[in-house]
């Protein structure tokens, strides 16, 4: 399109984003109308897009990084023709695609945006894998507001792409002056964006965004820029072109009030459709290649890191399957992560210390078909919870590792326990939670994570425990071991990972006594084997939950929740965990201190009876 055109199908973005948001009576059309001449020109000149094939290899990416700007999207797509204006009408409606924020319930969304600092992230994932793995001509285009700039994930994202000269990035800043309460940090001074950018190696072109001609130069500049990530950082107007909220605060989130004079006043409404340009690449794409899957072994009573068995079963998940990569927060060789890098270099990213990153980087892959693996300890995943939180909101398949769980690391203190993660993990709309005793039950998780759909957790270790499943042994997502069981059972013991044997060993000490305790292995965290549970309760009336992890949100509360539909329920419920706040002591002392070593767990049985018998 040419100059003219561009500029009436920027006004017609614009007076279909005010609309749309006067029919819902919510909506964002200001921060929508500042962008308006940025995403005319990228949509009609510089994107290469098969809307009716949305999955399409060579299709460029294009996010929303601040998707609140969803009427400026959904305002774009009606102007490609991949919706109609009946469609269009339902924006911010019960069952509507159109989201108020988007997400991938849209074809042609690849992630959910709305939580601010996060769609330049999910792009370096994306320019990524492109770049190492695919080498295919599309490029990543990312809409960001000058707001988010603020957001630190950010600046993990842009030293990431400057460091790894991903020239196929190409991030659009709408800095528009105006936040959401008042004006940004920097307001219009565009080199103060310039300048943080260019240090991290990056191409920037600052521009009057409202100069059509300008933007286009600079889209050119972006498309023919080598061996760097380019910024086109845009001076804009939020509400541009409306008098009564052009450049005004208070306006944020807010439908216009007067939206029949605004449209008047952008010019009325025009009804342009923009034939968007194909990929060039053909649409058909080979099939992965897959070859037959060869575990680890490990013989019964050798003594194994529940993390070795991990890092090497994902080498060999990695030799059958061409769709896992593998990203690392810098602690490859402590998580055996880097076992995977030795062997399959090519589809290991090393994300270094900067866990947002790693964990959007992910969402970013799997977005374009690959089974990412997301690796650091377990305390440092918490960094990028609301990451994980929109990486459900996505829909994304990523499996996260996390090692060096809990109290039992030992000597390196708090700061390094991870004793909160499965509650967090736990919590995200439909994750599996997975946690081994040992290393044939570690390989076998680790391959049964791959195909799995949503956010998949599995909690590793740091120190050795004894092997005591065989290779062969069978551990299905939901499922659970009944290690030790009588008719005289009179307790179940739940452990989960290093609490497996804990529990083993107390049982062994109370068998001495007289006191026959069942033993349950709840390998699976989420979902629970509610049928094994339920049968615990009713044959021994008294379950003992015993998790290396804080009270709140972990085994325990797993447990009790399977009891919470109603069905009979166990007489007592009692839960060990870590509740003080541990210092520096060998992982033995460590349990000793919190309360859930074999012990323990023993003596706590023994006032249990007690009570029983009375």
């Amino acid at each position: 399109m040419e100059t003219r055109e561009l500029t009436e199908l920027a006004q017609q973005l614009r007076v279909d984003s005010v609309r749309v948001a006067d029919r819902a009576g919510s909506g964002h059309p200001t921060s929508s109308m500042s962008a308006a001449d940025l995403m005319a020109v990228l949509l009609a000149n510089h994107l290469h897009y098969d809307f009716d094939h949305p999955d399409h290899p060579g299709n460029d990416r294009m996010i929303f990084s601040k998707g609140h700007a969803s009427p400026l999207l959904y305002s774009m797509y009606l102007a490609a023709g991949a919706i109609d204006e009946d469609e269009f009408l339902t924006y911010r409606t019960l069952g509507s695609r159109l989201e108020g924020h988007p997400t991938p319930r849209l074809p042609w969304v690849d992630v959910a945006t709305g939580s601010l600092g996060q769609g330049l992230p999910v792009g370096v994932g994306i320019a990524l894998e492109g770049q190492r793995l695919e080498h295919t001509p599309h490029r990543v285009w990312v809409l960001c507001g000058d707001s988010e700039m603020a957001e630190g994930s950010v600046w993990e994202a842009a030293e990431h792409a400057g460091d790894q000269h991903l020239d196929a990035l190409t991030l659009i800043i709408d800095v528009n002056r105006l936040g959401q309460r008042g004006p940004t940090r920097h307001q219009h001074d565009l080199d103060a964006y310039g300048r943080r950018l260019r240090a991290f190696g990056w191409h920037t072109v600052e521009i009057d965004g409202h100069d059509i001609d300008a933007v286009e130069r600079a889209f050119e500049e972006a498309g023919s820029t080598g061996g760097k990530p380019t910024a086109i950082i845009a001076s804009t107007r939020k509400g541009r072109g409306v008098r009564a909220v052009e450049d005004r605060e208070g306006m944020h989130g807010k439908p216009l009030k007067d939206a029949a004079e605004a449209i008047e006043e952008l010019g009325g409404r025009r009804s342009i459709r923009v034939s968007v340009a194909r990929p060039p690449l053909s649409a058909e794409t080979g099939e992965a290649r897959h070859r037959p899957l060869a575990l680890p072994r490990y013989e019964i009573g050798e003594t194994v890191p529940t993390r070795d068995a991990f890092g090497e079963a994902l080498t060999a998940l990695g030799h059958a399957y061409e769709d896992v990569v593998v990203l690392d927060g810098e602690v490859g060789d402590s998580t055996r992560a880097e076992y995977f890098a030795k062997e399959h270099p090519q589809r290991y990213f090393e994300c270094y210390i900067a866990e947002q990153q790693m964990v959007a980087a992910a969402v970013g892959m799997q977005a374009v078909g690959r089974a990412p693996y997301a690796v650091s300890f377990a305390a440092f995943l918490t960094r990028a919870h609301d990451f994980l939180r929109m990486a459900a909101v996505s829909r994304a398949s990523i499996t996260m590792a996390g090692s060096h769980a809990g109290v039992s690391i030992g000597e390196d203190g708090p700061s390094q326990m991870g004793v909160e993660d499965l509650a967090m993990f736990r919590a995200l709309h439909g994750s599996t939670v997975l946690q081994p005793c040992d290393a044939n039950q570690a390989a076998r998780l680790v391959a049964a994570t791959h195909g799995l759909e949503g956010i998949r957790y599995l909690r590793t270790m740091r120190g050795g425990t004894p092997v005591i499943y065989g290779p062969d042994e069978e551990f299905p997502v939901g499922g659970s071991k009944v290690l030790r069981q009588s008719d005289a059972d009179r307790v179940t013991l739940i452990g989960s990972g290093i609490t497996v044997h804990e529990c083993l060993a107390a049982a062994d000490a109370l068998a001495e006594e007289g006191i026959a305790a069942r033993v349950i292995d709840m390998y699976s965290v989420k979902p629970v084997d509610e049928n094994v549970l339920a049968a615990a309760a009713e044959d021994t009336d008294c379950l003992v939950t015993v998790e290396d992890h804080h009270p709140e949100g972990g085994l325990g509360d797993a447990v009790a929740e399977a009891f919470a539909d109603g069905r009979p329920a166990p007489k007592r419920l009692v839960r060990l965990a870590v509740r003080n706040v541990p210092g520096s002591a060998t992982g033995e002392e460590q349990r000793r201190a919190a309360g859930i070593d074999a012990d323990s767990i023993a003596a706590g049985v023994r006032l249990l009876t007690e009570k029983i018998i009375r």
